[in-house]
C-alpha cells in the first residue's frame, strides 16, 4: 500500500475504505474479514461495515465457500472511465490485436501511474508459446522499458522530480538514467534486454499526443522460438507501425525512427 503522507485534512472512513482496497490489490487469493483487520491493525467491527458498504457498491466481493473478499473488476472499469485512459485504450485495443496477429508476439500497453508503470492494455500472441506482462499489474519505473520510453518524452524537470519520488536503482546514477533517456529520445524506441527474464527482447515505442509528450508506451517482450518465420526486424517494424497509428489517432506524431 501506499504510504500515508501528513495531511491537514482527514477522512477516516474514507482512508479505511482506500486501505482495505491497497491491501486486497496486493492479493491474489482475497483475505477474510479478520485477517484484513489484523493486515490494517483495525477492529472487525470497524473492517466489517467498511467491507458491506464496499460490497454493496460493487468494489469486493465474497467468496461464499471461503469467506474471502476480493476486489472486483468494478475498480479496473472505473479507472477505464478516465478520458485519455479510456480513449487510449478503446483505440489501442484493436491495434494491438492485430499487432500480436502479424508478429505471432505478445504486446501491452503501460501509462506511468503514481510513480510506476501500470499496464492498462494487453494482448496475447495466437502461438503456442506465450510471454505476456498481466494487465494491470504495476512495475518498477527505471526497470521497464515502457517507464523509460514515456519518460525519455518527458520535460527534463518532470523526470527530475520523481527521481526525487523514486529513487534510481542501486548501482544506477541519475545522470546515467539523464543519457540513457537521451539516446531513447534520439531513437525514438527503445530495444533491449529485458529487466527481468533472459533472453527476452523489449520493444518498446513511445505514444505521443498532440502537446508532443507521451501518455503511454507500446512494448512486444519480444521471445526467439526455434521454428519462427517472422524476423525480429519485422517485428520491430510492426511495433513501430502500430505505435504511429496510435499517436495519430491522438493528434500527435512519433519522432523519426532510427
Amino acid at each position: 500500500m501506499k504510504q500515508k503522507q501528513n495531511s491537514a485534512y482527514t477522512a477516516p472512513a474514507l482512508e479505511k475504505g482506500l486501505d482495505i482496497l491497497e491491501l486486497l490489490s496486493e492479493r491474489d487469493t482475497g483475505l477474510t474479514q479478520s485477517e484484513i483487520a489484523r493486515a490494517l491493525g483495525r477492529s472487525v467491527g470497524e473492517i466489517f461495515r467498511m467491507l458491506m458498504v464496499l460490497q454493496d457498491r460493487g468494489y469486493v466481493s465474497q467468496d461464499p465457500l471461503s469467506d474471502r473478499y476480493s476486489l472486483t473488476t468494478f475498480i479496473f472499469e472505473v479507472a477505464h472511465r478516465i478520458p485519455i485512459v479510456g480513449r487510449m485504450t478503446a483505440i489501442a485495443g484493436p491495434a494491438m490485436r492485430e499487432l500480436s496477429g502479424k508478429i505471432n508476439q505478445s504486446a501491452h500497453l503501460a501509462i506511468l501511474s503514481e510513480g510506476a508503470v501500470l499496464v492498462v492494455g494487453q494482448t496475447t500472441s495466437p502461438g503456442n508459446n506465450v510471454l505476456s506482462v498481466r494487465l494491470g499489474a504495476r512495475i518498477d519505473l527505471w526497470r521497464a522499458s515502457s517507464g523509460r520510453v514515456i519518460l525519455a518524452f518527458q520535460p527534463e524537470k518532470e523526470v527530475k522530480r520523481l527521481m526525487k519520488d523514486v529513487p534510481v536503482p542501486p548501482g544506477t546514477s541519475a545522470s546515467q538514467i539523464l543519457d540513457e533517456l537521451s539516446a531513447i529520445r534520439a531513437a525514438g524506441i527503445e530495444v533491449r534486454d529485458s529487466f527481468v527474464v533472459k533472453g527476452v527482447v523489449n520493444i518498446s515505442a513511445p505514444i505521443i499526443d498532440h502537446s508532443g509528450l507521451a501518455i503511454g508506451a507500446l512494448t512486444v517482450p519480444h521471445i526467439e522460438r526455434f521454428d519462427e518465420t517472422i524476423t525480429f526486424e519485422k517485428c520491430k517494424a510492426e511495433v513501430i507501425v502500430t505505435a504511429v497509428r496510435l499517436s495519430k489517432s491522438l493528434g500527435g506524431q512519433l519522432p523519426e525512427i532510427n
